[in-house]
């Protein structure tokens, strides 16, 4: 019986310790990871950038196909949209 209570007890502790990662990640991990996807997309679809330096202010259309300014890393192509 002392083993198969030890054994529910490593259970309840692994599962203790994985909801607790999942609860670090989803709270403090994913909104980084989530807006740095957003604004790669929004600088893979700006247009009319103007470049200074290390960035580039360029307009983006955004879901209301209303327009938006959104600031950039400076990539060598993004001179030339």
């Amino acid at each position: 019986m002392k083993e198969a209570t030890g054994e529910l007890n490593m259970t309840v502790v692994t599962v203790v310790a994985i909801a607790a990662v999942a609860a670090f990640f989803y709270a403090f991990v994913w909104p980084s990871i989530k807006v740095n996807i957003l604004n790669s997309t929004k600088c893979s679809n700006a247009y009319n950038c103007k470049c200074t330096g290390k960035t580039c202010k360029c307009t983006y259309l955004d879901d209301t196909q209303k327009e938006t300014e959104v600031t950039c890393p400076n990539n060598a192509d993004m001179e030339n949209k």
